[in-house]
């Protein structure tokens, strides 16, 4: 089955693209949520129509998901759950518990993305898509009580100083090996 994108969508196309695909995945999913139109002739002579709309539309809810991220990129959210002693969550973390802990009216359960479910004590990463072009990164912080939180939070904290400290000095060699060539092409050329 043959449908006009109305917005860009992961993994088939950009908006107002025509594409072809599967009548279950069109009628159950993208036809719903209003993500495509049924590609007939009068469809597509009325999206060339309202075109410029759609586009200016999209560029207003990207800007606004835009600005949201900023607002969102990096932040931690703590949540408190029981665990066995080994670490393993008595249930898991589910979309719905993250986007409630955001705090953000905007942000639903649809917008979070987790890879691989979360079943453990630690910090995690989860990806939260605000507009199909908008992607950012929170942190999750699940643990047994706020004094643990806390300690992971600070220790993963220390954990990307040092990588930073460790990183210093690679770029200093960097920096002194180029600079040490830039210095041997001189002379070198300086002696011709």
């Amino acid at each position: 089955m043959q449908v006009i994108l109305l917005q860009r969508v992961e993994k088939l196309g950009k908006l107002g693209e025509v594409v072809d695909v599967r009548p279950g995945y069109a009628r159950n999913c993208l036809l719903p949520k209003k993500f495509a139109l049924r590609a007939t002739a009068e469809n597509i002579a009325h999206f060339e129509k309202e075109k410029e709309a759609h586009l200016k539309l999209n560029l207003k809810h990207k800007e606004e998901a835009e600005i949201l991220g900023k607002r969102l990129e990096g932040k931690m959210v703590v949540l408190i759950r029981q665990a066995s002693e080994a670490g393993q969550l008595f249930g898991s973390v589910t979309v719905r518990d993250i986007a409630e802990a955001l705090g953000e009216s905007t942000v639903t359960k649809n917008h979070v993305k987790i890879e691989t479910p979360i079943k453990t004590i630690g910090i995690h990463e989860v990806r939260v898509q605000l507009h199909p072009e908008v992607f950012v990164t929170i942190g999750v912080n699940v643990a047994m009580s706020q004094d643990e939180a806390k300690a992971q939070a600070k220790a993963a904290e220390s954990a990307v100083m040092e990588t930073v400290e460790e990183e210093k000095p690679a770029k200093a060699k960097k920096a002194a090996k180029a600079e040490a060539e830039e210095t041997l092409e001189v002379e070198e050329a300086a002696q011709e």
